[in-house]
């Protein structure tokens, strides 16, 4: 199998974890992508041009993240990401989501604000900050139940904290969230975290 990738990508990251939760990390090529280079061939792997694209043995490709997080977790004999159908599987997808959501929006932040002056929309930033403020709340009041099995939920959070640190570090989500800070410190200690760190901003 071969992954398009890119490092600084939280999607991406969160493949890369799970490749190595699930054992399968040598087991596949790694490309490096540009996604937004003029001339990427990206598109004939994934028609959105977005990483990740899983392109398997076949020649056949599957996007996007949560999509290639199950059928690499489905590949292996271990503890499983995706718990089995009943509510855990249901709390695991609602926080991939959730995660995946704040990603979105500090993803579309940060690209308003590359926007040349003249052209940004602070309203639309200002609607993706509260979007991300929301979502951290909710995670702080669910903090003390994310002990325990690590799932495709709890792995995906943490990168999504990660990627604020990463992007957005001058506004320190921390703050005012402490159940949330004190999981994330511990939870941060987990190798397939440590050896999937993006490179320095």
């Amino acid at each position: 199998m071969k992954l398009r990738w890119s490092p600084t990508s939280p999607y991406v990251r969160k493949v890369a974890m799970v490749l190595i939760e699930c054992g399968l990390d040598s087991a596949v090529e790694k490309q490096a992508t540009n996604a937004w280079a003029p001339d990427t061939d990206l598109p004939t792997d994934n028609p959105l041009g977005k990483v990740p694209a899983l392109i398997l043995d076949d020649g056949s490709a599957l996007y996007d993240s949560p999509v290639i997080a199950e059928y690499l977790d489905s590949l292996h004999d271990g503890p499983r990401l995706f718990p089995a159908a009943g509510p855990a599987r249901w709390t695991a997808l609602r926080q991939q989501a959730l995660a995946d959501g704040i990603c979105d929006a500090a993803i579309l932040r940060r690209l308003e604000l590359q926007r040349p002056n003249g052209e940004r929309s602070d309203s639309w930033s200002d609607r993706q900050r509260r979007a991300v403020a929301r979502a951290l709340d909710v995670l702080e009041a669910e903090a003390p139940a994310l002990d325990g099995t690590l799932t495709i939920g709890t792995l995906s959070i943490l990168v999504a904290l990660a990627y604020l640190d990463f992007r957005f570090g001058h506004e320190d989500w921390r703050v005012g969230r402490p159940e949330l800070a004190a999981w994330f410190a511990s939870a941060s200690d987990l190798d397939s975290f440590r050896r999937t760190a993006p490179p320095p901003a």
